[in-house]
């Protein structure tokens, strides 16, 4: 299994970050902290938005930072998708068009994802016409990261990008997350100060603290871990149950989940069997 391997020291007038990253580069891993905690910072600096000055950036067998060799490729040189908070379309392009805007960067040579694949996974064959302003919210963000996506990068960082989303969107939005790295097997860093949203997606985590690495691992390890309960700010967890939906039961609001050969019924759920 590939690593990524980042050092990164960057201070400013009133916020420093300095982290050390050694972590497997597979599955969903979540930058998780409280606002100010230097999420944002961190992937700018991933993505080579942000500069330090003395900074290492190993992603499996590349090298894409290495300040002692004078070596900082720019984003457009990175292997990386990148999605933001808001989505960044065109307006003056129609889906199709905002799709093909990141297909068409990458050689043909380097491109391992298809615009069919995309569209099919994030389920938006029915938009493809559309221009971009007659789109919901939820609906933007999918094709922003199928833009990205239509890259074919090494990995995807996804800044926040349900934060300008309402609960009902974020809910619309989130399998279809789960969907493309499950069928892409594309790495992807997703940053979020949103406990629950991380839980349902994401395999791993990285916590930050006042631009420092308070904690990394498999999600129910470090969320498990008696010294990092005090740094989840407002954030309370009793437990973290990995269960699936068996079954719903509409007339009485309740959703069936098994876990280790058990069953737990919770409200209605919007998630599908299975």
């Amino acid at each position: 299994m590939s690593c990524l391997l980042a050092r990164f020291d960057l201070r400013y007038a009133t916020f420093r970050l300095n982290v050390e990253l050694d972590l497997p580069i597979s599955g969903i891993t979540a930058i998780f902290g409280a606002s100010g905690s230097g999420k944002t910072t961190l992937v700018r600096c991933l993505a080579g938005l942000e500069r330090a000055p003395h900074g290492l950036l190993q992603c499996g067998e590349e090298v894409w930072q290495d300040e002692k060799l004078g070596l900082c490729l720019p984003l457009s040189k990175r292997p990386i998708g990148y999605v933001f908070q808001e989505p960044r379309l065109f307006p003056h392009y129609d889906v199709r068009a905002n799709l093909l805007f990141g297909y068409k960067r990458i050689p043909a040579d380097k491109r391992h994802i298809a615009l069919e694949q995309v569209v099919h996974i994030l389920g938006i064959s029915h938009l493809l016409d559309r221009h971009v302003q007659k789109l919901s919210g939820g609906e933007q963000q999918r094709v922003a990261i199928g833009r990205a996506l239509l890259t074919s990068p090494k990995l995807l960082l996804s800044d926040e990008p349900l934060a300008s989303l309402d609960l009902q969107r974020k809910q619309e939005v989130l399998p279809f997350i789960r969907r493309l790295h499950e069928q892409l097997h594309i790495p992807v860093l997703y940053v979020s100060h949103g406990l629950t949203e991380i839980l349902q997606l994401t395999d791993r985590v990285i916590l930050l603290k006042e631009g420092h690495v308070a904690g990394t691992g498999i999600l129910n390890e470090v969320f498990s871990a008696l010294n990092i309960r005090g740094q989840l700010g407002p954030h309370r967890i009793g437990a973290i149950l990995g269960a699936h939906v068996t079954h719903h039961d509409p007339q009485y609001g309740l959703t069936q989940l098994a876990f280790k050969n058990h069953s737990l019924f919770v409200p209605l759920q919007s998630a599908a069997v299975g």
